[in-house]
């Protein structure tokens, strides 16, 4: 099969971000947070089924990817080079973005459970620095799924740093569900680790008093134990 020529291919990507619908959806998920189609159709200002073909373009272009989770489809900028292109012509244009403001109520959004697991703002930074230190990374092994991508592994370094908490990680390879993925926050709409893995760490930090339930919600109170272990074991400061 013959290689598009890059000039064609660029004069198509183009295309896809020049109409001003789905340069509104593109802008939107620079700040690097997902959204449902629905919300993007209101960025858009468009109809919810005229958003799924601009969708469907984009996605064609590779500009954007979905993650189905449940029912809800959230979709994200496929890449840093996009956002870095989009970037790159919001400075030609002269413009600024605004951040992603989440609605959710402060006791919620710092940490709370998602069904078995960590969820929150906390959860996000957890992630996010498993990701820095290389413990956790994209599962190469199933590459040919269509939700590949929000799939993780657990390097040697990370079972070790796990261990620690008393988590063993091997074992949980062996329980009937999934290892761990990445769990879109509904309030962060960045992802949390979810999956046996996820469970594991929200019943080690409740285990060890990192934080405390709350009785009559979600919420998860984050304790002076749990501030010092984030900081001294994982660099965090929350």
């Amino acid at each position: 099969m013959i290689a598009e020529p890059v000039d064609i291919r660029a004069a198509s990507i183009a295309a896809a971000i020049g109409e001003p619908a789905r340069a509104r959806m593109l802008y939107c998920l620079v700040d690097g947070h997902a959204r449902t189609s629905s919300e993007l159709a209101i960025v858009g200002e468009v109809s919810p089924s005229t958003a799924s073909v601009h969708l469907a373009r984009l996605r064609e272009q590779r500009l954007v990817k979905v993650l189905h989770q449940g029912k809800h489809r959230y979709y994200s900028l496929e890449g840093a080079s996009v956002a870095r292109a989009l970037e790159a012509l919001t400075v030609i244009a002269g413009g600024s973005g605004d951040r992603f403001v989440p609605s959710t109520p402060t006791h919620l959004r710092a940490a709370r459970t998602c069904y078995d697991h960590m969820a929150g703002h906390t959860a996000v930074l957890l992630r996010d620095r498993f990701e820095q230190l290389k413990w956790i990374g994209a599962n190469k092994a199933v590459g040919a799924n269509k939700n590949s991508e929000d799939r993780y592994e657990v390097t040697s370094a990370g079972s070790k740093a796990l261990a620690a908490m008393g988590i063993d990680v091997d074992a949980l390879r062996s329980v009937r569900r999934r290892f761990a993925y990445g769990c879109i926050d509904w309030s962060e709409r960045r992802p949390h680790i979810g999956g046996a893995l996820g469970k594991a760490i929200l019943d080690a930090a409740l285990k060890h008093k990192w934080f405390l339930q709350d009785l009559d919600s979600r919420a998860l109170r984050l304790t002076a134990i749990g501030r010092r272990q984030l900081q001294t074991r994982y660099g965090l400061q929350v």
